[in-house]
């Protein structure tokens, strides 16, 4: 539990710091003079360095592992913090969360085989503990841009190098215990093993059908993930007349909301089981989606928090997941799901961001929460519950 803590409190500097950027996007619009295309391409170079990168690093770290990327990737994201502080325009801008994507790439695969190791057979729970980390250092965007970045402007950014100091001080004293892990993985054999999910045996063909799926899946999560956690705030300026600062407070509900859901989802998938537990979190979000743009303002407090909850309780049930998928690659499982098809979804931001642009914000969340829809395939993944029976 302390080495699932600590590596949960990394994963919370590391997404905060992930965070400064679109809660900079209010603060960078005025100061730099930005389009919405332009926000959508910051948050398309951060999403496609941070997570196209990771299945590429968890494929190199599942032959090779090295337990001091960790503290490195930090650096890395440490002066990408200090280059938004310090950016002079657009481009700067976008150099500077290149740094920050690349630092995240590092951590996540990492972070998640020690976990793996950490887990102690309770996979959702541990995993669902590191994504509470994650998940709510997502969800300090909004209360950032509120009491820092609004108020002191883009130099505030430089708050994050905190997060970074932090964050490779506790890895150093995790790298000891995570070198030991490997050697004790390595010696046991578990590298070319495992159990996984009773796929007839695990026939190559019925993987390749389930990761494939299960990527297009979260992809298609993410792109409405990046519409609420990216542009809401805009919406609710427009359409409701909400200033700067009181746009933040939805913002913050739905990924606070996703913080309690990632745990409860986890901790409910090691019961009910992980496909199951899939499906019901997006299925369960489509009404709360559909609504959204519609209701008055006072009832979207209550079901903007709604919709975080059941959206994100699946978030850590698909790592885990495609991990039983893949239990001899862990970095890679963790690499395509909370990575690559994550990142894909970045792609939606850009294409959000020019829908906004030539057609409005109004039709661009009218049209995006239909998104989740997406998440029915789900249902034709395979049964985790095979593998409980058999």
């Amino acid at each position: 539990m302390p080495v699932l803590l600590a590596i949960s409190f990394v994963h919370m500097m590391n997404d905060s710091m992930q965070a400064v950027v679109p809660a900079m996007y209010t603060v960078l619009e005025k100061s730099l003079s930005l389009s919405y295309v332009q926000v959508g391409w910051i948050t398309f170079a951060l999403n496609m360095t941070s997570s196209v990168m990771q299945p590429v690093v968890g494929s190199y770290t599942d032959r090779t592992s090295r337990p001091y990327l960790l503290p490195m990737g930090m650096a890395l994201s440490l002066l990408g913090m200090v280059g938004i502080a310090l950016a002079p325009a657009f481009w700067s801008v976008l150099v500077a969360v290149l740094f920050i994507g690349l630092g995240s790439a590092i951590f996540h695969p990492e972070g998640s085989r020690v976990v793996y190791f950490a887990a102690s057979g309770k996979r959702g729970f541990a995993q669902s503990v590191y994504q509470v980390g994650g998940n709510a250092g997502s969800s300090l965007a909004p209360l950032m841009a509120y009491a820092i970045f609004i108020p002191f402007g883009q130099f505030g950014a430089i708050w994050g190098t905190l997060f970074a100091g932090l964050a490779i001080a506790v890895l150093l004293g995790l790298v000891p215990w995570y070198k030991k892990q490997l050697q004790n993985w390595k010696a046991s054999g578990a590298k070319k093993g495992g159990r996984g999910l009773n796929l007839e045996q695990r026939s190559h063909p019925r993987v390749v059908f389930a990761m494939s799926l299960l990527v297009f899946i979260v992809f298609g999560r993410s792109w409405y993930h990046s519409g609420i956690s990216g542009y809401y705030q805009f919406y609710l300026i427009e359409h409701y007349g909400l200033t700067t600062q009181q746009a933040q407070i939805p913002t913050f509900l739905f990924l606070a909301a996703g913080v309690l859901g990632t745990f409860l989802g986890g901790v409910t998938a090691d019961r009910i089981g992980l496909k199951n537990m899939i499906v019901f979190s997006i299925a369960g979000a489509i009404p709360f989606s559909l609504m959204l743009p519609y209701l008055p303002l006072w009832l979207v407090y209550p079901a903007i928090f709604l919709l975080g909850l059941i959206l994100l309780s699946g978030f850590s049930v698909v790592v885990v997941y495609a991990q039983h998928l893949m239990p001899a690659k862990v970095g890679m499982a963790s690499g395509l799901t909370t990575g690559l098809a994550f990142g894909m979804g970045a792609i939606g931001a850009v294409v959000l961001g020019k829908a906004a642009d030539v057609f409005g914000m109004t039709s661009v969340m009218q049209s995006i929460g239909f998104l989740p829809f997406v998440g029915l395939l789900t249902m034709l993944l395979p049964s985790d519950r095979k593998r409980t029976a058999a």
